[in-house]
């Protein structure tokens, strides 16, 4: 058990920053861009491939992380932002987006080929053992820089007066944008965010999976699972849907079989939305509301 604890916890530290990816997006533009997982891949394919011609790994990494950055703004000011301009209630990014994650894989299947090629190494081989149960540095690296990631947006979130701007765009932007906030300049933010968050992802699990051009449908997919089972409304709550689904993942390739977590995941984000439509970890879904009436019960039976 603290096996699959262990790895269902790194690897849902990879499934929640990619969910996160998708989460910053929304949050402030309440646009959900599904080429996030091909951002992913882009980060792989960028960082193998340089590495193999010679640049140092870290130089590597960089470029690929900025790579990613620069096409998630790329994806907001051709495919987002020509369609929010004609209508802000439009729905027609959900195909642009769609169509721009299918030209990315299909570019870089033409470009890298379709088979996997290998990837940095970084930490992957040295592991740490607890009480029976193996972990690598690099799942370790995993969970620290996940939790990093979110520390750093909710401490510009809560504490600086950019991240406050960001909330009251966030929660009403024809008012933000009424009184002098750039709407415009937070949504660029958010998906280079966006596509930052997926490179990080796609450095973090490299050297586990190898770089493959197809990876990014993958991972979308998943992310996406994620982001439905934590919550689309805060990126920390992605993150917790990330680390659920990895841990249950995990546990269900251990007691049911290798290729459970094909389909795993898809039962788990249905009996989820059942119970909690919004998500696990939304402020008031039904279940938080279930356990504040049984509390309120509870202490009105002690008090009587």
């Amino acid at each position: 058990m603290l096996q699959v604890l262990l790895s269902g916890v790194a690897t849902g530290a990879v499934y929640g920053l990619v969910a996160m990816a998708f989460a910053v997006v929304y949050y402030v533009t309440r646009v959900i861009n599904f080429a996030t997982g091909q951002l992913l891949m882009m980060s792989i394919m960028a960082t193998a491939t340089l590495s193999e011609h010679g640049f140092p790994v870290a130089l590597a990494i960089l470029i690929g992380l900025a790579m990613s950055t620069c096409a998630g703004v790329v994806i907001y000011g051709l495919a987002v932002r020509p369609v929010l301009r004609f209508s802000r209630f439009s729905f027609a990014w959900l195909v642009s987006t769609l169509g721009v994650a299918i030209v990315l894989e299909s570019v870089a299947a033409a470009v890298f080929g379709p088979t996997s090629r290998g990837f940095p190494a970084l930490l992957h081989q040295k592991s740490v053992h607890l009480a029976g149960a193996s972990v690598t540095w690099q799942e370790l690296l995993a969970i620290g820089v996940a939790l990093g990631c979110l520390a750093g947006f909710e401490l510009v979130r809560r504490r600086t007066l950019f991240g406050k701007v960001g909330m009251a765009i966030a929660a009403d932007p024809e008012m933000a944008s009424a009184v002098g906030a750039n709407t415009t300049m937070y949504a660029v933010f958010a998906f280079g965010t966006g596509g930052l968050l997926a490179g990080v992802a796609g450095v973090l699990v490299g050297p586990i999976t190898y770089a493959n051009p197809y990876l990014g449908g993958t991972y979308g997919i998943v992310g996406f699972i994620a982001l439905m089972i934590g919550g689309v409304e805060k990126p920390a709550a992605a993150l917790g849907g990330g680390l659920v689904l990895g841990v249950l993942s995990v546990g269900a390739n251990t007691y049911i079989g290798s290729q459970a977590s094909d389909w795993f995941p898809f039962v788990v984000v249905i009996v989820v939305l059942l119970f909690a439509p919004h998500g696990l970890f939304a402020s008031g879904n039904l279940l938080k509301r279930r356990a504040r009436r049984v509390g309120a019960r509870y202490a009105s039976a002690e008090g009587a």
